[in-house]
């Protein structure tokens, strides 16, 4: 089993920033791209980052600029720093990592998510 665990969330303002952490802990033998993932109310769930093993990142659009995916293999923590927030960054933020067990099985694992509300 592979345990995924996010915190940093919160209620911030109107241009404000917060820090999101995600730490995997388990039966990991490989981990792979890990990534955020958000789901405002009513809306499907879409990526806001992603970040490969060798540090190559991806940005849904509309977080460029403001976003930022960084990663510390050794502690198995990937990180989203958010800056400049808006209302429409109001939704729950989920953790997704990707990689291989100690069973060899290649899978994704996700948290259970975390609250982000921008007031404005």
């Amino acid at each position: 089993q592979v345990q995924v665990v996010e915190s940093g969330g919160g209620l911030v303002q109107l241009g404000g920033s917060l820090r999101l952490s995600c730490t995997v802990s388990g039966s990991i033998f490989r981990t792979d791209d890990m990534a955020w993932f958000r789901q405002a109310p009513g809306k499907e769930r879409e990526l806001a980052a992603a970040i490969a093993p060798g540090g190559t990142t991806n940005y849904l659009d509309s977080v460029k600029g403001r976003f930022t995916i960084s990663r510390d293999s050794a502690k198995n923590t990937v990180y989203l720093q958010m800056n400049s927030l808006k209302p429409e960054d109001t939704a729950v933020y989920y953790c997704k990592w990707s990689g291989v067990t100690v069973t060899w099985a290649r899978t994704n694992y996700w948290g259970k998510g975390i609250l982000v509300t921008v007031s404005s």
